[in-house]
């Protein structure tokens, strides 16, 4: 399983130690002063040093993310229903899911951290407003796209939307809704640190602010490697269960 996972991934960790092998030269050469980029040996070093008070700090980013993915998926799958379910739903809430987007998330996050408190909440909704769109389109296309003989085939059988929505439609949308819950989690992890700069007294993006201000940029730089450590885990997690969902209804990952 080891070679295996070598295999694949060989070129993208060929591309990482490249990436930093130049890192450690330019940080090593002087031109950039080590205290503003700190060489990898003492990145490395800060991130296992400070790994137990990493953790501690994750705890809370985890449940901010886990809860705001959780409940945009169960949103997503609802508007993409409906989307799909009734055209004029779909003409009324789609061009305004496509404006939402244009819209920074570190414009809107300090008037929801502001309205709803320096508590979790504002930090799990950020979370939703962040991963609902890429859900929801993703599966509203992946339900439109089921080949029109599929479709004729179940009219002719007198099936109800319910029942073609059921044994087909979902089936054919579970590899885009798959595709939109990897980019999903990748935002989740970054709007839930962001959230966390501005305002609170737990998680990763509290302590980056805390280490930040004092400085210690070893610690900054080893905070962001361990929040991308864990975003790519979680994806690796997702990749895990989209194969065996369509492994057990018989698609081709």
């Amino acid at each position: 399983m080891i070679k295996k996972f070598v295999k694949l991934n060989l070129p993208a960790m060929i591309f990482v130690l490249i990436l930093i092998l130049i890192w450690g030269a330019v940080s090593e050469s002087g031109a950039i002063p080590q205290f503003i980029l700190p060489s990898p040996g003492a990145t490395f070093t800060a991130l296992v040093r400070n790994l137990p008070i990493l953790m501690q700090h994750s705890v809370t980013t985890l449940l901010e993310t886990a809860l705001g993915l959780l409940f945009s998926v169960i949103l997503a799958i609802i508007f993409a229903v409906l989307m799909d379910r009734f055209v004029t739903i779909k003409r009324a809430i789609y061009p305004v899911l496509i404006v939402t987007q244009t819209v920074p998330t570190i414009a809107i996050a300090p008037f929801i951290v502001l309205l709803f408190g320096y508590d979790m909440l504002p930090k799990v909704i950020l979370v939703m407003i962040c991963c609902f769109f890429p859900i929801a389109i993703s599966l509203c296309d992946g339900l439109s796209n089921v080949e029109a003989d599929y479709l004729n085939l179940m009219r002719g059988m007198n099936a109800t939307y319910t029942q073609t929505l059921i044994h087909l439609k979902i089936p054919f949308a579970v590899p885009s809704f798959f595709s939109g819950l990897k980019v999903s989690v990748t935002y989740a992890f970054i709007s839930a640190v962001v959230a966390e700069w501005l305002g609170g007294t737990c998680g990763l993006g509290v302590y980056m602010t805390r280490v930040k201000a004092a400085y210690a940029f070893d610690r900054l730089f080893a905070s962001i490697f361990f929040i991308s450590a864990v975003s790519f885990a979680f994806v690796k997690v997702i990749d895990f269960a989209q194969k065996k969902v369509l492994n057990r209804l018989h698609l081709d990952a």
